[in-house]
């Protein structure tokens, strides 16, 4: 029977394999047909790659990835594409040494290729742990083709001795409380058994959360996405909407360079000021912004969230969860305020091919307690604030909403961690020359210096402190902290430490200004001074000489522009090169 391609509005590039009856054609499409396939599969119906990040070493990429990626394939069957699940690159925060975010760029390195080098039309992005869904997103736009995201959605709550624990949070919280001791190792060991009682992703608005929430906002998922539990019929049901509109997608060759506009970026800011978003969504979208070619800065981050106030009241930042962020109307709702207040984009377009207003103009909001009114919001100006001076000439960023009020402006006295290990080796004795006037300072954490810029930002407070009823202090590094904790703690410090930013030359006893009103982080030292520092400084050695980790090292750029590798920066296309066959 002669293969006879159906019509379809355009070429598809799966057809650069499937199509006609060529060797090279045969070649393509008969080894495909080894699992099955009936010949007239390959009639010019779109090819849609399900890239899952499932994997049993990610949990919050579980085995309920498994169950959704057939809910999508059986909504691409029914709008008449073909689907093939492709396992991918998938890298979880929990378990990944030295740390996830070294390995972010990798995941999206191969991701893109693999959606390059392989006859997809469209890509259904499944994601769940922090680092999947940019990972994911940056190979999306860096390759250009139709592509909508599916999260795993979140835990559902967690309770001990009747109150709510938050996945990551109370981690935190509780290992403060066992240093302070105000809490048993036994009954740290208890609440353990309520952090995670369900598949999916933290059940705190941390990193995963959010960066569901910033794939809604720019317009990458369908609405209402981001809060439905993993375990909620709901999040199957939208697996399978998404499924079906990928192939509409692909019909009307509707690609992330479409969605991804700087106004959608705006709109994301604007959003993770108003959920108190993690302060990881800052590299995380710097970097999405690079790999589909807008010029996103930290000024827009500082700019966008200004004037936003933190109204979705859950962990770390208030005292609810994700379920009843779901519960209460989800990111719809709080899209909507941001439109009513003239803080959204209403134009932006979404992968439903309608604008972001539309989807989200009839919203309502079903608990006031959970997503609060506007005059009743955690903190008035909820963004993520970008402070600069002497010791941040590139920047650093800090998270109000999950800080101490008083402490947003202060001077105190340095005590200087060298990296996390030299952390570790002191902050527990008891003759350490600290009280909760000073400003904590780690080094060496950044995107080169740990290596990966892991979470350790937020350093745990010394014992000696805690006992005095302290819960926190000011904390500077050029690391990054999850989205799950809290405290008044200065990230991303840029340039960093390992690179010879002025980090790298703080000394004990130094005095160093936090003021967020003023945006200024300064270390009390005359330019002088500081350039003598710095003429001095010698890196630590110990630099990778072979592998990933020397790539990562070589090619990453700072914090300040989203520490991706250099050579990816940009949307290179989906060309599909030649045939050696």
């Amino acid at each position: 029977m002669a293969f006879k391609p159906a019509k379809w509005p355009r070429k598809l590039r799966s057809q650069e394999w499937y199509g006609g009856n060529s060797r090279d054609t045969i070649y393509h499409r008969g080894w495909l047909k080894n699992q099955g396939y009936p010949h007239d599969l390959f009639d010019g119906r779109p090819i849609i790659g399900i890239l899952n990040t499932f994997s049993e070493l990610s949990p919050c990429n579980g085995v309920h990835m498994k169950e959704l990626a057939e809910k999508i394939k059986a909504g691409i069957w029914e709008a008449g594409g073909f689907p093939v699940e492709v396992p991918v690159f998938s890298a979880s925060e929990n378990t990944f040494r030295p740390s996830a975010m070294m390995f972010r760029n990798l995941a999206a390195l191969s991701i893109e290729e693999t959606i390059r080098g392989q006859p997809m039309d469209g890509a259904v992005l499944m994601v769940g742990c922090d680092k999947t869904t940019p990972s994911l997103m940056m190979a999306a736009a860096s390759c250009d083709i139709p592509s909508i995201v599916v999260t795993g959605g979140p835990m559902l709550n967690g309770y001990y001795k009747g109150e709510r624990v938050g996945s990551g949070t109370h981690l935190w919280k509780f290992s403060e409380a066992v240093k302070a001791g105000e809490m048993t190792q036994d009954e740290f060991l208890e609440a353990e058994a309520s952090m995670s009682r369900s598949t999916g992703t933290c059940n705190t608005m941390g990193t995963a959360s959010t960066m569901a929430s910033m794939a809604e906002s720019l317009g990458m998922a369908l609405s209402g996405n981001a809060a439905i539990p993993a375990v909620d019929s709901r999040r199957r049901v939208i697996a399978q909407m998404s499924g079906r509109r990928i192939v509409e997608m692909v019909k009307d060759d509707l690609k992330p360079s479409d969605i991804m506009t700087k106004e959608a970026f705006e709109n994301a800011i604007r959003t993770n000021a108003a959920i108190g978003g993690s302060t990881n969504a800052v590299i995380h979208l710097l970097a999405m912004a690079g790999r589909v070619g807008i010029d996103l800065t930290l000024e827009d981050w500082d700019r966008c969230g200004r004037e936003v106030p933190t109204i979705v009241n859950l962990m770390p930042s208030g005292k609810y969860l994700m379920e009843e962020f779901f519960y209460a109307g989800g990111l719809p709702v709080v899209l909507k305020r941001l439109g009513e207040g003239g803080l959204l984009h209403k134009d932006a377009l979404t992968v439903s091919g309608a604008s972001i207003w539309d989807e989200v103009k009839d919203a309502q909001n079903h608990n006031e307690d959970v997503i609060l009114p506007t005059d009743q919001a955690l903190t008035q100006s909820g963004g993520i604030v970008v402070v600069k001076g002497n010791l941040a000439p590139k920047g650093a960023v800090l998270k109000p909403s999950a800080a101490t009020p008083e402490l947003l402006q202060h001077r105190g006295r340095a005590v200087v961690f060298e990296d996390i290990d030299d952390y570790k080796a002191k902050i527990n004795d008891p003759d350490l020359d600290i009280d909760e006037t000073c400003i904590m300072v780690m080094k060496n954490c950044g995107p080169k210096g740990y290596p990966g810029m892991a979470e350790v930002g937020n350093m745990g407070l010394p014992p000696k402190v805690l006992q005095k009823g302290i819960t926190d202090m000011v904390r500077i590094s050029d690391a990054r902290m999850s989205g799950t904790a809290y405290g008044t703690v200065v990230l991303h410090t840029s340039p960093e430490a390992a690179a010879g930013g002025p980090l790298a030359v703080v000394q004990n006893g130094d005095f160093i200004e936090l003021d967020v009103a003023n945006r200024r982080l300064h270390l009390d030292i005359s330019d002088e001074d500081l350039a003598a520092r710095l003429a001095e400084w010698q890196p630590l050695g110990g630099a990778p000489e072979s592998g990933y980790a020397w790539l990562h090292q070589q090619h990453v750029e700072g914090a300040d522009t989203g520490a991706d590798l250099d050579f990816l920066k940009g949307c290179r296309g989906n060309d599909v090169g030649k045939d050696s066959h």
